[in-house]
């Protein structure tokens, strides 16, 4: 059965990294509401909006004669308790990566996987640490000037110069910082009956 890939999200990063996988797939912009429920936990919070990207993209595609698997992702960082998402502004990115400085900050990434003919949602939540050095204010100021990683979560760019505010990375999928953990997502495409290895798989799903 043939099929298509669609990516919920116009972030270039992760269309960088599903590019590795060598399959070809479409863009459209999910568009939600990203505000946490009262009392909602992170775990929980990056589950719902991936599911929520990953169903606002079908909805986007409308009913097509081919399947499309739509690919959702959300991430956020937990520091000291709290619920950290995009800084949008360059004060917010001072007081997190302030706040980060000198401690280890475990980033979630939700990931959803649903099928637009069986109308089947796969979803799973990826943990990443990041050891962070001890920061001067200075530091922080350059990065933030040099990189304006203001639309990141934990307001950095790893895959740039934000690699430089680290001591340690602690996960099993170094993708997943960036916001696709690509390891858990061949697994939900395999789920799917979609095998990446298989010369079968640029066409056709088993």
């Amino acid at each position: 059965m043939k099929f298509k890939l669609v990516l919920a999200s116009t972030s270039p990063f992760r269309q960088q990294l599903l590019r590795k996988l060598m399959l070809p797939f479409d863009c459209v912009n999910p568009d939600i509401d990203e505000t946490p429920f009262k009392d909602e936990t992170a775990l929980a919070l990056v589950k719902r909006l991936a599911e929520q990207k990953a169903l606002a993209g079908a909805n986007l595609i409308g009913q097509t004669p081919v399947t499309q698997f739509i690919i959702g992702s959300d991430q956020v960082a937990l520091i000291n308790g709290q619920i950290i998402g995009k800084p949008n502004t360059i004060d917010n990115a001072i007081a997190q990566l302030s706040a980060a400085s000198g401690q280890a900050i475990t980033f979630y990434t939700g990931l959803a996987v649903f099928n637009n003919v069986t109308k089947q949602m796969l979803s799973y939540v990826e943990p990443f640490t990041v050891h962070f050095k001890h920061l001067s204010a200075a530091q922080i100021r350059y990065y933030i000037d040099a990189e304006q990683p203001l639309y990141c979560a934990g307001s950095f760019k790893c895959e740039g110069l934000g690699i430089a505010l680290f001591d340690r990375l602690e996960g099993d999928d170094p993708n997943t910082l960036i916001g696709l953990p690509l390891i858990k997502l061949i697994y939900l495409l395999e789920q799917h009956g979609v095998d990446v290895l298989s010369k079968e798989s640029e066409h056709s799903i088993k």
